[in-house]
Order: C-alpha cells, then structure tokens, then sequence
C-alpha cells in the first residue's frame, strides 16, 4: 500500500476505509465483525479510516476498533492508524449555530472516537446562502490551536468556497470530492486551486457506488426504487455522463483493461482517479473485508498510456457533468439534492 504525508506527522494510506456504508441504508452491521474487519484492513496497511459525526454509531465504532487495536497491536501500532472524520451541522441549525455548539460536536467527536486530539476534521456547510461558513470555519481553528484537532479539511466545499476559506486564514490541508471517471468536476478549477494551496484531493465516488463492477457490465439499466441511496445517487451522475449506453461502453473498456492486469473494473476505476493531478486518495466503501485484496491492488496497477488511451477515447463521446464540485447535490430541490439527507444529527445520529 502507498502511503503520502497529507500534512507534517499524518500520514496517510492512499486507499481510505470509507465509513458511510457502515452506517444506516446499508444492511445491519456486526460490531464484533466490523471490528476484525478493520483490523484486518489496517494490518494490511489500509491504514486511513473516513467517518463523520453524522454517520450513526461509525465514530463509536471506530473508537472501539482503536481501543482493540492498541490492546491486540500496542501503542507504536496505533500511530499509524488516521482517522478522518467530519464536522456536518444541521441544515435548520446553520443560522443559528454558536461556537459552543461547535465545541460540543468536536468534544462528541473526540469522545466516540476515544483521541485527546482528532486527525483530521472535514468541514462542510449546506446552504452558501445562510453565509456564515467561514465565521464557523474560524471556530475551528481555534479549536486547532487549542489542541482539539490536528488538521482541517472540507468536504463538499466548491472552488469559490475554498478560496474564501483560504483567504480568511483557515489552514485547509485537504478537500474530500465527489471524483470518479464519469465525473469530472473537481478537475476544472478546483484542481488547480487546490495544488496551489497545497490542499489535496480526498475522493469518494471513484467506483460510483458499486456501478463501477463486473456485476454491472451486461446489465439491464437500473431502475427506481433502488436498492439503497448509493445507487440512486450515482444513477444520476450516469444520467449527466450521457446515458447507461455510454456507460456499458465505458465498463467494457475497463474490463478489457482488467484482464491485462489481472485485476477488476472497480480496482482501475479507482486507480484511473489516484492518477489525477492532486488527488492524495480515494475512499473505498467497503462494508466488509471481502474486498481488501481487490483494494490492496488499487495502488499496484500500473495502467499503461494505451489504457489511459482507451478509457480517454469513450469519454470523448460524453458530457460533462455540470457545474462545480457539488454544485448539483446543493439545490435540494433538484433530482441529485433529493438524494441527500440534511438533518442528520438533530434525528438522533
């Protein structure tokens, strides 16, 4: 597994456990089981963990994997182990959110997870209307030089956002995006912000859901009501890509690519975005270890200038998903904002 330092002393492994399919939507989940799982990852060298405090019950879960973790691998081991979580408020709470609720989701944060000191903090904000992220933001850096919290991201944030936060003093190490083959948002400007900032590009999406697999190549076009949200989410960016069509035509190339290197669709899918200026990472939803060797694999591919070629040829033909990063998902009265859920923590997660 490769590894890159995000920022002075947090190192972290290019392929990132994701924590959202541990959540609620995604089938039950074993504790016992979800804990072995991560150990497993993490002796493997997946080394990097991503939740968020609206992922119900992943940070008290992650806690109690590191808890096990020190007792079954000693101290030394756990220094190796980075975990990324999230800072999300409430959409309803946004006008009205004080630093001392701030405080409180950090402090409820640094007790599920069981650190004196969180890693890495992702910020993210709903609504650009209700403007007070960068006065939020500030909190948080405050909260870092207390202490509280090593490092700052975002999450979500679009090129404009990031500048403000920027120019405002908030020390942003990292940017988690929405990133795969089929949509290339980030890439137009926030790509180029973001190297020179020196902020990195952490991507989720890279294998939009589990559409990027050999279980759908051959497959009839899905159709509501879908089996989870991931799926429906990602639909849609098929939809704006140019249709289930173009995207068959994209899986077939990756498959022929997968079987030059012994590998799978999801694996060169992923490895395809590793390969993007400033991308430091991508986060794999695995529920389970049943994948890990599939994920170990990501950073070994050595994709060729005629696979690169291939894989350009097809996204000639499409369109461009447009707007800036997450610029869809934000009109919650659109078909991509329908998808999200807003109020997470004041339903109890």
């Amino acid at each position: 597994m490769q590894h890159v330092e995000l920022a002075p002393g947090h190192r972290i492994s290019r392929v990132i456990k994701g924590g959202w399919q541990l959540a609620g939507g995604h089938g039950t989940v074993d504790r016992e089981t979800g804990i072995e799982d991560m150990i497993a990852f993490a002796d493997a060298g997946i080394t990097t963990f991503d939740c968020a405090d609206i992922y119900t019950g992943v940070e008290a879960l992650i806690g109690e994997f590191r808890r096990t973790y020190v007792r079954a691998r000693g101290a030394e081991a756990l220094t190796r182990i980075k975990v990324h979580t999230k800072f999300v408020p409430d959409l309803g709470n946004l006008a009205s959110l004080t630093r001392a609720d701030v405080v409180h989701a950090i402090e409820t944060s640094l007790s599920r997870l069981g650190m004196e000191r969180l890693d890495l903090v992702q910020f993210h904000w709903w609504d650009y209307e209700i403007d007070r992220q960068v006065e939020v933001a500030s909190w948080l850096t405050e909260l870092r030089q207390q202490g509280k919290i090593a490092n700052i991201g975002g999450t979500n944030f679009d090129t404009r956002q990031l500048q403000r936060l920027l120019d405002a003093g908030v020390p942003m190490v990292s940017m988690q995006v929405q990133y795969s083959l089929i949509d290339d948002r980030p890439a137009r400007a926030m790509a180029a912000l973001a190297a020179a900032s020196n902020v990195s590009l952490l991507c989720y999406g890279s294998v939009a859901g589990g559409l990027f697999s050999e279980r759908w190549l051959g497959a009839q076009e899905p159709a509501a009501p879908f089996e989870n949200r991931s799926l429906a989410k990602y639909k849609l960016i098929v939809d704006e890509f140019g249709g289930w069509e173009l995207f068959q035509d994209l899986l077939g190339v990756l498959a022929a690519i997968a079987r030059r290197h012994d590998s799978d669709i999801a694996s060169v899918a992923s490895r395809a975005v590793l390969e993007r200026p400033g991308v430091a990472a991508v986060i794999v939803g695995a529920r389970n270890r049943s994948h890990l060797v599939r994920n170990l694999g990501i950073t070994d591919l050595a994709l060729t200038a005629e696979d690169f070629g291939q894989i350009k040829l097809v996204l000639s033909r499409a369109k461009s998903v447009p707007g800036d990063v997450y610029g869809l998902e934000r009109d919650r009265n659109g078909k991509h904002g329908l998808v999200m859920k807003y109020n997470l923590n004041k339903q109890g997660h």
